[in-house]
């Protein structure tokens, strides 16, 4: 009997999962000389290729293993798709059916035959229901499935205003079917690493392909939130999952608690600041004083970029160390810029945990600081804590809530959610009070400027990943804002920091900042980065020995 299918797997390190994926397919109600199956090796460096061909040997399955690009999901699945619509046309079949699978997915008995059935009534295009595996949905918190079933809600109506009575809102690749001569017209799969499904959909309707929305194909899918691809389900699981479950309010550790939990860990506290005689009073009587009176922390450092007002002698009569920031680690020159700052206040310090704080907060708040270290004397898998604030912009003697924070919305976000969307769920990437433990710090590059607390943050997830870090609620935060042409300059040196981390080339340029508004003229924006401390410490050893 003739070919009419043929299914494509992309996988990439799938050994533990592929062979339920084959078995799946083994067990389609589809006579097997009727279909085979294409697996694409995306740069495997594992053994699926071997367990795939074993399962597939043990059922007598139909199976073609090929290489793929290695640029991702998109690509793979490209090349797979591509191959499956020739193999089909040359043998004449137009009508005949590419289906696509993840290799995390299992597609019910009857999957190929209800798709096949659909071609047969006239579909071009079937978009199956996906479901996550149960035995592993149930280990989900409740907040994700919720979320999930609010998001699923909103999609279906989106999805309902193009395309009246459809039975669900998936088009994705644990579950996509089209014919051979569909896929043809439209041009093929658009290679993307991630959210090809999404844009293969809009391929399909700007070629008025309609997409049968089918509930009767059904899949169910991993739940994991570590798969293989830079972005989709498995990303929007772990995020939902990390904000169920590390995400905090400053209110949930008080000193008590903090007290009982602090063991013979060490705490320090870094103030970096520049004229800030006006609020550092307040910071360290206000913020750090309640958590020092209750024995939580144990050193507090002033590092201070050479101020000609009171902010030194405020720190010293609070009984704060105060160093210059030139005077630490000379040999590397002055210090360019807040990065720089606390790079070298880590090398005056030696707490297992250091918490960097603001020295120009003006309505200082003991949350500030218990909502930082708290998490991490509580949970010991944790690493780092970023503080996050309701921050007012104040302007004009109004303030306009939810307004602060521009750099982080036209510059951070975009980015993360672009190149690292698992850390789109941090609400304050930028935030500069953050604290985490010193081997995580010490083991990191440090931008010299503004870029350091992003940097810090991609660095962190993916040398500990995503249920390692945490954010917490530290309440309402006034500090100064900086005007509009000066954030452009610190965007820059955000945008050099992330640059550095996805592959980009363009920040060895350096740090060039054209002004035109100034007839012009160059200025200079500081994005170097020190090398990580805990080098530069054993060079130090070294030489002293």
């Amino acid at each position: 009997m003739a070919l009419r299918s043929i299914v494509v797997v992309p996988a990439r390190d799938e050994e533990d999962q592929i062979a339920g994926c084959i078995r799946a397919l083994a067990a389609q109600t589809v006579p097997r000389e009727q279909f085979e199956v294409i697996v694409v090796l995306d740069a495997c460096a594992d053994r699926t290729a071997e367990v795939a061909e074993l399962i597939a040997r043990q059922h007598s399955l139909g199976l073609l293993l090929i290489d793929g690009p290695g640029y991702g999901a998109g690509a793979a699945r490209r090349a797979g798709m591509d191959l499956a619509a020739e193999r089909l046309l040359a043998q004449g079949r137009a009508d005949g059916l590419v289906a696509c699978t993840d290799a995390d997915s299992r597609p019910a008995p009857d999957w190929l035959a209800r798709q096949l059935a659909h071609v047969g009534a006239g579909a071009g295009a079937v978009a199956g229901l996906i479901e996550l595996e149960p035995d592993e949905s149930r280990r989900l918190a409740p907040e994700v499935l919720r979320r999930r079933e609010r998001d699923a809600a909103r999609r279906l109506e989106l999805v309902r205003q193009a395309e009246p009575g459809a039975a669900h809102h998936h088009f994705a690749g644990a579950s996509i079917g089209i014919t051979a001569g569909a896929y043809r017209a439209v041009g093929g799969l658009e290679p993307l690493a991630a959210l090809e499904d999404a844009a293969f959909a809009q391929r399909l309707a700007q070629a008025d392909i309609p997409i049968l929305r089918a509930e009767d194909v059904r899949v169910r899918t991993s739940a994991r939130a570590d798969g293989r691809a830079v972005r989709g389900l498995s990303v929007d699981l772990a995020v939902s999952s990390w904000a169920a479950t590390r995400r905090y309010l400053a209110s949930a550790f008080p000193p008590e608690l903090l007290r009982r939990h602090k063991g013979t860990s060490s705490v320090d506290v870094v103030i970096p600041t520049k004229e800030c005689a006006d609020t550092l009073g307040g910071i360290l009587t206000g913020t750090v004083g309640p958590l020092r009176e209750a024995g939580v922390i144990d050193d507090v450092l002033i590092v201070d970029a050479g101020s000609a007002d009171q902010t030194a002698e405020i720190g010293r009569a609070f009984g704060a160390r105060v160093i210059q920031q030139d005077e630490v680690l000379a040999e590397y020159g002055p210090a360019l810029g807040k990065g720089d700052a606390m790079w070298r206040a880590l090398h005056a310090t030696s707490g297992d945990i250091a918490c960097f704080l603001d020295g120009d907060t003006a309505n200082p708040d003991p949350n500030h600081l218990q909502g930082l270290i708290g998490p991490l004397l509580i949970h010991p898998r944790l690493q780092l804590v970023k503080g996050a604030f309701d921050r007012p912009l104040r302007a004009g003697g109004v303030s306009l809530a939810g307004e602060g924070g521009r750099v982080t919305e036209l510059m951070a976000r975009p980015l993360l959610n672009l190149h690292e969307p698992r850390l789109a769920g941090f609400g304050q990437p930028l935030a500069g009070e953050f604290a985490g433990r010193r081997a995580l710090f010490e083991s990191l590059p440090f931008p010299v400027g503004y870029g350091v607390e992003i940097a810090v943050l991609i660095d962190a997830l993916r040398r500990h990943g995503l249920d390692a870090l945490a954010e917490c609620h530290l309440g309402e935060r006034h500090n100064r804002h900086q005007p509009l042409r000066a954030l452009g300059e610190m965007a820059y040196a955000v945008l050099s920091a992330v640059e550095r981390r996805v592959g980009g080339n363009r920040s060895a340029i350096g740090g060039h900042y054209l002004r035109p508004w100034e007839d012009f003229a160059a200025g200079h924006v500081p994005v170097i980065e020190r090398p990580a401390l805990a080098t530069v410490e054993q060079a130090v050893d070294e030489l002293a020995g």
